[in-house]
């Protein structure tokens, strides 16, 4: 947990050598995307009166997926197979990632750690890496493994049955064996995938809703996050105090796997349970939906 300080005090503590002392003055969250996203940040908090941050995962830079195949009229031959940015990243470089931002942004006041969907297995290892750098953590429909040892092994439990997840298989370029990465063509205008993502994604939105979400994600997710053990250790992650938000309407993280994992996690530390908070959303909440989840992290700065 982060340490009163004023300026003075983090400057005589980098003169002496030691770790900087954190002051609380100000709460900068830290935002971890999930598959295929992009380091992006809430403006709202911003505007009232904290600092937001995302990360920016390896590999996950646009002008590193992004090709003139994958633009109209798309080359979908040249794009199944393009090199993937992401063919060797593993979930050690998305933590590595994440804990320097986390270290970087600790010097200005408290720190909260916001993961959503698989962006929860790397919140995870970061807080169980540098547990005393957050105050909080936040799994927003995120992945919080305790009990199984990765993603990959939840979506193989009868809580994910109703999961719509596998819509995106719909819209797959390239092999993903030879790619070393899943490669999904989020702009195409199919619409039999459109229909089938927005049921898994988006139920509640517009269609021009959906598309705009769409158009935000990278084409390219490496193989080797989802099978990673993400699982943090009672006496790190543990205790580091943490909230998760449910996702009543989830398609693709379905409310009985979501349940499951904060039950898991509540039993592996009894005395560090989840605070739960619930908004009526869909995995990708619209615009308007979101603000209910900038209120709760508002709240919980202060």
């Amino acid at each position: 947990m982060a340490t009163v300080a004023g300026a003075l005090g983090v400057q005589a503590a980098a003169v002496a050598g030691g770790p900087p002392r954190r002051g609380k003055e100000v709460t900068t969250f830290v935002f971890v995307t999930g598959s295929n996203g992009v380091a992006s940040a809430d403006p709202e908090l911003t505007l009232r009166g904290h600092r937001s941050v995302g990360v920016s995962l390896p590999g996950h830079g646009p002008e590193e997926q992004f090709h003139v195949a994958y633009q109209a009229p798309q080359d979908l031959e040249t794009l199944a197979t393009l090199p993937s940015p992401v063919t060797q990243v593993t979930l050690d470089d998305y933590v590595a990632a994440t804990v320097d931002t986390v270290r970087r942004v600790a010097r200005h006041g408290r720190v909260v750690l916001v993961g959503g969907s698989l962006g929860g297995s790397t919140v995870t290892k970061a807080a169980d890496a540098v547990p005393d750098l957050v105050d909080l953590l936040v799994y927003d429909a995120a992945f919080c493994c305790t009990e199984l040892r990765s993603p990959a092994e939840y979506l193989e439990t009868p809580e994910n049955a109703g999961s719509l997840a596998g819509s995106v298989l719909g819209a797959l370029v390239g092999d993903p064996r030879e790619l070393g990465a899943i490669r999904v063509n989020w702009r195409t205008n199919d619409p039999e995938f459109l229909a089938a993502a927005k049921a898994a994604f988006m139920a509640g939105g517009t269609d021009g809703e959906l598309l705009a979400m769409l158009n935000t994600l990278l084409p390219d997710e490496s193989l080797l996050v989802s099978g990673a053990d993400a699982r943090g250790r009672p006496h790190a992650w543990g205790r580091v105090p943490r909230v998760y938000i449910r996702h009543s309407r989830d398609r693709v993280i379905p409310i009985a796997l979501q349940d499951r994992m904060i039950r898991e996690a509540d039993a592996a530390t009894p005395g560090n349970r989840f605070k739960v908070f619930t908004v009526d959303t869909s995995h990708a909440p619209t615009p308007k939906d979101y603000r209910q989840i900038t209120d709760i992290l508002d709240k919980l700065a202060r």
